[in-house]
């Protein structure tokens, strides 16, 4: 078995801003699994940066490095992976990049595409939504035009302080009856409640986590002040998490990243206890490769999930990929790949040019 780290260091065709930073590059940790003939890959959401949560890029090779791969020597599945990993507190990137190495590798050894493999009742499908970054209102205007006309089925905006309830206003003039949200990515407190009760009049589908990444009682309280739903994203990080904030109110959507949670097995625990309660989920997307995307599409294609993701084709973020085959949008859906496992493959030339730093683990 041979087991390796790259980093590599890949351009977005557009920066990509949001209330916590702007993002022109994206610089990916990518896992490369060999053994038996069968190569399996996995993609860590970290970046160089701890801004949208506390792991990086260096955090997770470390964890994964000195904590982690000892676990895998024996190739276990990724629940007996779970298992043992457990006694590491936190650092669920960095648990998230090894268990999807082995969803990747076991789906591959039973010959089954992953989004089948992890649940046989997949519609085989994915709805796809777009997020659009912070820019000029009439910019947002003008890309949200285009989204629609590409077929997306849902389009959120990121909003920030002072830059929310005239740009919804105006979005709302121009496109009264889309499927519209807002991600304020924790920019707001608790003083905020009165700005954020003026969104309740444009019908939003939800506003994404507009408090405290770390908090669920003051967006339980604020979920009582509104009529929009709330949804959260960097508050939910467990299973055990997520049941408590649909038991105190907090929300009634998750944003479920597998790279935030700990991987697909907590995913979609998370997709069942939103389903058990009677509320929603969709699968977001931390501008990942082909690699990485592949993980998300499979999750988005599962019956569980009922909400559009932020599962964007590829070319939308890169001129050209590291991955093939690349993946197409076609009505609003797109389909995850029918090969083995993720069904995708590093483009060794063009991959090369891009990494900037690699190793070996096992």
């Amino acid at each position: 078995m041979h087991l390796k780290y790259y980093k590599v260091d890949i351009p977005l065709i557009n920066s990509f801003r949001t209330s916590f930073g702007t993002i022109s590059n994206k610089k990916a940790l990518i896992f490369e699994l060999n053994a038996d003939g069968i190569t399996a890959l996995s993609e860590s959401v970290s970046d160089d940066v701890p801004a949208y949560g506390p792991e990086d890029n260096y955090t997770v090779l470390h964890i994964v490095k000195d904590h982690l791969v000892g676990f895998v020597r024996d190739l276990p599945t990724p629940d007996v992976f779970n298992r043992r990993a457990a006694g590491i507190r936190g650092n669920n990137m960095a648990k998230a990049s090894v268990e999807m190495l082995l969803h990747d590798y076991h789906s591959r050894v039973e010959g089954k595409p992953l989004h089948l493999f992890i649940d046989p009742e997949s519609r085989g499908y994915a709805n796809v939504g777009i997020s659009l970054g912070i820019d000029k209102t009439e910019k947002t205007i003008e890309r949200i035009s285009n989204a629609l006309h590409e077929g997306y089925k849902r389009i959120k905006v990121k909003i920030k302080k002072g830059y929310d309830v005239e740009l919804l206003s105006t979005i709302r003039d121009h496109f009264p009856d889309i499927e519209l949200s807002a991600d304020a990515n924790s920019d707001y407190s608790a003083k905020d409640f009165e700005t954020l009760k003026r969104i309740d009049r444009y019908e939003l589908v939800y506003l994404e986590q507009p408090l405290y990444s770390d908090d669920l009682v003051y967006h339980s309280k604020l979920a009582k002040e509104l009529s929009t739903p709330i949804c959260l994203d960097e508050s939910i990080t467990s299973p055990a998490i997520a049941e408590a904030a649909f038991d105190i109110g907090a929300c009634q959507v998750v944003n479920i990243k597998p790279g935030r949670v700990g991987g697909l097995t907590n995913s979609l625990e998370i997709a069942k206890i939103a389903r058990r309660n009677g509320y929603h989920c969709w699968v977001g997307g931390m501008l990942e490769t082909g690699i990485g995307r592949s993980f998300n599409v499979a999750l988005a294609s599962s019956h569980l999930v009922d909400y559009p993701g932020d599962t964007s084709p590829n070319s939308r973020y890169f001129e050209r990929d590291i991955a093939a085959p690349t993946y197409e949008m076609h009505d609003g859906i797109i389909k995850p790949h029918d090969g083995d496992g993720i069904g995708v493959h590093i483009v060794r030339d063009l991959f090369g040019k891009h990494i900037i730093e690699e190793g070996d683990l096992l």
